[in-house]
Parts: structure tokens; sequence; C-alpha cells
């Protein structure tokens, strides 16, 4: 197995991690970045930005983040490609004590600080057409993507908070929202749901379960059933919007660092550091409330500095050692 050392390694790319890049290099920490086993994050597979600051007519998602790369590249940062398989996470606020992470089963790097900006995968239904038709017309974000189906029909499946809001959110751009709920009742907080159920133009269908999003180039409907009775019917809706959760890519930190029950790393409050010394999150990783773009290129900054700052802490201490030894 091969090794190397370096100042700053970054886990994870999207926004959050090209960001903290672009930061840590105009720092000097020379940082290596791997992108992951979905270089660019989620953003790769979304097609229109509108709500991202500097681009005033819109970008494509994996355009936008080719943009990020090639300003993070541009500073110096070490961009490469492979996924993370493990990590070593030293309890130790010490230059001689480095992270360590393992790279494809093969190589080996020790770090003086870590950014983790693995960011989070949505949950899907595992339909086919669900599939086909992602980022045109289906989308698991309601504030990214409902803009663009202003006065139209759309749906949106789930029953918790997140959906309720997502169905809150849809119901002020759109003419008429349907709320696919498989059970009698809704896992959402009762003043989320009162709130849903009385917006006139939300619809929720009880007991209603997706067979099959229809269209060939874009969404011209959704195929319901009904669990209890069977009976089959098609909603004529052009966006369907799953918010059945967000399963945060943390797995390999786990027994490591402090989480939520969810798995998403808990960092200190106005901060992006974690219970272990030199080890920072940003973005989806980190976050389950925002969930925007915007928000994780705003921790990747955060990340970058508070590793900046952290490091120059020990090498002033790791000169002072030397200077009495």
């Amino acid at each position: 197995m091969t090794s190397e050392h370096v100042k700053c390694l970054i886990i994870g790319s999207g926004p959050a991690g090209y960001t903290a890049a672009i930061y840590a290099s105009r720092a000097g920490l020379k940082p290596v970045l791997y992108q992951g086993a979905q270089p660019g994050g989620q953003l790769t597979i979304t097609t229109e930005v509108d709500n991202f600051p500097g681009y005033p007519d819109g970008v494509q998602g994996p355009q936008m983040m080719q943009d990020l790369e090639a300003q993070a590249r541009r500073f110096g940062t070490d961009v490469r490609y492979g996924v993370v398989t493990g990590v070593m996470l030293s309890n130790n606020s010490s230059l001689d004590s480095p992270h360590k992470a393992i790279v494809d089963e093969q190589h080996e790097i020790t770090a003086d600080t870590v950014i983790i900006s693995t960011g989070a995968a949505a949950k899907w239904l595992g339909l086919p057409s669900e599939m086909r038709l992602n980022g045109r017309g289906v989308s698991a974000c309601a504030v990214c993507d409902g803009f663009f189906f202003r006065g139209q029909d759309v749906a949106i499946v789930g029953a918790g908070d997140t959906a309720a809001e997502e169905a809150s959110y849809l119901a002020n751009l759109c003419r008429k929202v349907y709320m696919l709920v498989r059970r009698g009742e809704m896992r959402a907080s009762k003043i989320m749901q009162q709130r849903v159920k009385t917006l006139p133009n939300v619809e929720i269908l009880w007991h209603t379960e997706t067979v099959e999003v229809l269209g060939e180039e874009d969404v011209t409907g959704v195929r319901v059933r009904n669990t209890e009775t069977g009976t089959e019917q098609i909603l004529d809706v052009t966006g369907f919007f799953v918010a059945i959760g967000h399963k945060p890519n943390t797995d390999i930190f786990k027994g490591y660092l402090d989480m939520d029950e969810s798995g998403y790393i808990l960092t200190e409050k106005g901060s992006t550091r974690t219970n272990i010394p030199g080890v920072f999150a940003c973005g989806d990783a980190q976050d389950n409330v925002y969930r925007q773009a915007i928000t994780a290129a705003g921790t990747g900054c955060m990340a970058a500095l508070d590793a900046e700052r952290y490091l120059a802490v020990l090498e002033v201490g790791h000169l002072q050692e030397q200077y009495v030894h």
C-alpha cells in the first residue's frame, strides 16, 4: 500500500468540498480532494440551477460543478478521482498524531486536518420510471426545483415534516398539489399536518402508493394505487417530488464522530468543528435542515477557515516545542 502525508485532506466534492478546496488552497494548505463515488455530488444529476448567486441566467448542475472544480484547481487543489473507504481519526491535537484515510483500499493518506464533505443522498422509491425521469420532472427537492412548475399541477410523496414543508412550499407556486401518503395518517408534527390540511390547493390522497411515473421525455402524469381497495388512477401532473428523507454519506466515520440518530455529523454551534480535533464537517453531511447548494458552499468556506486556524495553532505549538528541546 502506498502512502503520503498532506496538510489538508478533503473527502467529497460538491459545493461544500470545492468551496473548502478554494479557500484551503488560497490559504496555502495545499489540499488534496478526493471526489468520491459521485464527483460533484447531487447537483450532477440536476438540470437547471436558478438559485445559486452569480448565475443570472441559471446554470446546468453538472456545468456548475465543473466551474467550481476548475476554480479549485486554479488555486492549486490536487483534485483526484477515488473513494475514501476507511478512516482512522486521531483524538490527539498534535502534528505528530495525524489522521489516516484509506483510498480505494490501496493508498494510505495521513493528514493534519480532514474536511468531510461527503454529502447526503436522497431516498427514492426505486421505480425504474422514477430514475429514468429524474431531473426531467422528478425531483427530491421542492425548494430547488419547485420554481420550474409555477402554475402547474404536481404530486409529492411523503408523510413527514419534510414532505409537509415541501407541500406547503409547492402550494405557493403550483395550481394543484397532490400529497401521496401510504398510510391513513401522517408522521409529520401536528402543526405541520394542520398547515397542509388547511391549504386549499393541496389534496391529500390517503392509503396511496405510486405505481409508475408517466412520460417519455418529461413527466406527464403519475399512476397511483389505493392500498385498501386496489383501485388505480392517473394523476395529470408535470412534476413529481419525492420527500421520503435523505441518508447522509457518513458510514465510514461511525465510531469516531458524534452523529444524530439519522447519521448526520454533529458540529459545534457556529463552526464546522466535530468532536475530533482537526476534523471538520460541512455541507449536507452535517446539515439536515437546509440542504441547499449555497448553504453547503458557505459551510465549506467555514470548514477551510476552521482548518487553517487549527493548523496555525498546532504549528505555533510545534515550533515552541522544538525551541524548548
